[in-house]
């Protein structure tokens, strides 16, 4: 708890702090000496919401005058993070909000970090989608965000003994101090059983029986923007049991068989991702899906004809459906269940809506991440939208046969319908009136390579759209004190519009303004030093060299360059007197969470702590190298972490990350980036030139051509010649990592050398290997000029404004959504 202030609060503030001390005798019952520090902050919390839904009401109210044409944003994941400093910001009230809790005893910090992580997501495709709804409202543009209410999210992660292990992310145990619970507008979602087909005065009618139901209970948090009047929302659904409780069951003493309904009803939305390498987690996979595109479809057709009647040709004048990667495809063939068996449409007539309602945004160029359900299953949980999939392939079919006559195997590959699967991709691609990459290096390859066939077919609906994020919340929110410097500098135009910031450009060699950068930066660095003692107990040297890797633990992502890198560079420090005495201290940092049943990318986690162990242990070296694992990876810590990095490691295999927006908020808060030439990162070196970031590697065409030969006589030549890596390799296997277990990293260590069916180094980190050392070295001797160093870090951030998600939203809403802002 903070000490009080002195200082006189504002007429503005002091309503304020009786706002918030009215919460806390009202929502609690307590006096404020009686509070806890969590009741302070729902406190604070219900302060915002109240203001937040006050323009809320104005702000509906507006977008149902004008008859605005709405986004429903469909996304597996909105990984939001806390909430209450970032509507704080976007109310314009942080001072206030510091002020008055600095009068009460408390930091905003200090409040802030009481916030749990909302469990609504796990990585990018989640933070994007989060970054997006935030944007949309900024620029007053009417749009909904829809996923589900997972009760848990994707997992707490506990490192023991150097291993990933997964805990539950209770995310609710304190309540949701931002949601509001809407009963009323509860929908049913509908399950497995037989279907029937009957006709009366020649149109189809569909009967059911045996089905099983699901209530789909919505919960929306309001969403403001930043110095906006528009309040947009984040539509949640929980599942909840279609029967009552089974108190005859009950008092019989069949205890279980009572709550069985309502346990099976409820796993839906029970957690997020849940592991499918067994039957039973594909089909609540699948289960989830569904539940959320059945409801969200049924509550936008219920909106629309309250508001336009039943003319549903006016649909796509009125409504834009935006699927965020493949999980919520299934929103098109219930759309045209919904239509033709609720609504009384024709086949045709439901088809030309759905092709105009439906955009497609894919994340990934990563085959086996295009989403595929065994046809058996599918047909078995929702019959009825397997037949409308059937009828779907069948007219696909002919169109393809016409365009590609004669072709059975390009039709096989392109089918919604094949070889015993559901194709995700195909059936967006067969339906959706844009289709978009989310960088210019992706959305060619898509167009190229993955989706080329479908590109050619209709070349007028495929779109280039780098992604973008948030930078209020990743610099104003998270690094408070660069904000002020840089509004101090160029003014505070820049928040409104990110492309303001490229004016510090001018002051990149200015020696006061690198003072003042450098301070910052230093000043951050130290922050993380106390949060990694404190968390890992591991002391680090906040004058080194921060190199920091956090993302998804991936094999493309190539944490394993790294560490392999550090391995070398640790056995030089030992071996070579003048290397060991000209190096330059570092920490490197790694977070990352691996999927629960992704046992390689497991086994990395171990190998990054193994290997800080053996390195931070020996004080031969001196403390010239530290590894540290930052467990739990989120958005809070990343939040630190951003404002502290020296350099921001993007080293993803060429071709392979199709965007990428860690290394955006890493650029954004003056970290100098080493990476591929991938994703975003191609971008990024445009903006910033070849002085201001590390390039490196196999360009994507190049990984390209060595992936369609095995490559053996490569990897054998670099790993016969390249003594430093050999040597690396080598202690993998030979106990000088974990003396006690020489076998524990043998799987690693073979699919580098002799990969998976034949391929070795399939990521091609043998092949990038040396090139990255070199590179590290460079980084290294430029880090000491530092003059020079700050300037680049200083161009960073200047030339960071083109990723805001706000120029990303303007670029979806001209090419695909058209919205009109509201008045």
């Amino acid at each position: 708890m903070a000490v009080k202030t002195t200082k006189k609060l504002t007429p503005q503030q002091e309503a304020l702090k009786s706002d918030i001390i009215g919460k806390v005798n009202r929502h609690f019952g307590k006096i404020l000496e009686e509070a806890t520090p969590h009741m302070i902050y729902a406190a604070c919390a219900l302060t915002v919401r109240d203001r937040i839904m006050e323009k809320w009401a104005v702000s509906h109210q507006e977008v149902k005058k004008e008859g605005s044409k709405k986004l429903y944003y469909l996304s597996f994941e909105f990984l939001m993070g806390r909430l209450l400093c970032t509507n704080i910001l976007n109310l314009m009230q942080t001072e206030d909000y510091k002020a008055v809790l600095e009068d009460l005893g408390y930091t905003l910090e200090q409040v802030a970090e009481l916030e749990n992580d909302a469990g609504l997501g796990n990585g990018g495709l989640g933070r994007l989608a989060a970054c997006f709804i935030d944007s949309l409202t900024t620029l007053d543009l009417p749009a909904y965000g829809c996923t589900l209410r997972y009760e848990y999210g994707l997992f707490r992660q506990k490192i023991v003994d150097g291993y990933q292990t997964e805990l539950p992310d209770s995310w609710l145990e304190y309540g949701n101090a931002w949601e509001v619970a809407r009963p009323e507008e509860a929908v049913k979602v509908t399950f497995g059983g037989d279907v029937h087909t009957s006709w009366e005065n020649g149109v189809m009618k569909i009967s059911y029986s045996n089905e099983r139901s699901v209530m789909a209970m919505p919960y929306d948090v309001p969403l403001c923007g930043y110095d906006s009047k528009v309040v947009n929302k984040l539509r949640l659904w929980s599942a909840k049991s279609a029967t009552d409780f089974d108190m005859r069951a009950f008092n019989q003493g069949e205890y279980v068989r009572a709550m069985e309904e309502k346990e099976l009803a409820e796993v839906i939305s029970k957690v997020l991702y849940p592991e499918d390498n067994h039957t039973e987690g594909k089909e609540l996979r699948l289960k989830q899906q569904y539940f959320l595109v059945s409801a969200t479809l049924q509550w936008i057709l219920k909106e629309f004809e309250m508001r336009n009647g039943d003319d549903w040709s006016l649909l796509p004048e009125k409504v834009v459906i935006h699927i965020n990667d493949t999980h919520p495809t299934m929103a098109i063939p219930e759309l045209m269940r919904l239509l033709m068996d609720e609504k009384g449409l024709g086949w045709d007539e439901s088809w030309d809506i759905v092709t105009h309602v439906f955009a497609y945004t894919n994340h990934t160029v990563m085959r086996e991440a295009l989403e595929k359900w065994p046809q058996d299953m599918f047909r078995r949980i929702l019959p009825r939208l397997y037949m409308i999939l059937e009828e779907m392939n069948r007219r696909l079919m002919e169109r393809l046969e016409a365009f590609y006559p004669g072709d059975a195997a390009k039709h096989r590959y392109m089918a919604i319908l094949a070889d015993n699967q559901v194709s995700m991709a195909n059936t967006c691609l067969a339906s959706c009136f844009a289709v978009n990459g989310v960088s210019k290096l992706h959305t060619e390859i898509l167009k190229n390579d993955i989706f080329k066939d479908y590109y050619l077919m209709d070349k007028e609906r495929f779109h280039a759209i780098t992604n973008g994020i948030t930078f209020r919340r990743w610099i104003a929110n998270c690094n408070p004190e660069l904000a002020k410097l840089i509004d101090e500098t160029i003014g505070k135009g820049w928040l409104k519009d990110a492309e303001k910031l490229s004016k510090l450009a001018d002051y990149a060699e200015d020696p006061v303004f690198q003072k003042k950068f450098d301070a910052i930066k230093k000043s951050n660095k130290k922050m993380v030093a106390e949060y990694i003692l404190e968390h890992n107990g591991i002391k680090v040297d906040p004058d080194s060299i921060f190199d920091i890797q956090c993302k998804r633990l991936h094999e493309y992502k190539r944490q394993m360059m790294n560490v392999l890198h550090i391995i070398a560079e640790y056995n030089r420090i030992l071996t070579d007197k003048d290397y060991a005495e000209s190096y330059y201290p570092k920490t490197y940092i790694f977070g990352a969470k691996a999927a629960p049943g992704y046992k390689r990318a497991k086994l990395i986690i171990k190998l990054i702590n193994s290997v800080g162990d053996m390195i931070n242990n020996d004080a031969r070296i001196n403390d010239k190298i530290k590894v540290v694992f930052v467990e739990n990876y989120g958005v809070s810590i990343a939040e630190k972490l951003v404002t502290a990095a020296d350099v921001s490691e993007q080293i993803s295999t060429a071709g392979k990350e199709a965007s990428g927006t860690g290394n955006m908020k890493f650029m954004l808060n003056g970290a100098v980036t080493v990476g591929t030439m991938d994703g975003a990162n191609v971008e990024m070196y445009e903006q910033v030139g070849d002085d201001n970031i590390y390039i490196f590697g196999l360009r994507s065409d190049e990984v390209a051509a060595r992936e369609r030969i095995p490559g053996g006589d490569e990897v054998k030549n670099i790993y016969a010649t390249n003594s430093s890596l050999r040597h690396a390799l080598e202690q993998l296997i030979d106990g000088s990592i974990v003396p006690e277990n020489t076998n524990l990293f043998m799987d690693l260590y073979n699919t580098l050398l002799f990969g998976d069916y034949g391929y070795p180094d399939t990521y091609m980190v043998l092949r990038d290997f040396e090139d990255y050392m070199n590179i590290q070295e460079r980084i290294s001797k430029d880090y000491q000029d530092r003059e020079k160093w700050i300037a680049k870090q200083i161009m960073n951030t200047a030339m960071s404004g083109y990723f805001s998600s706000d120029r990303t939203i303007e670029e979806y809403n001209d090419k695909i959504w058209h919205l009109t802002p509201i008045k």
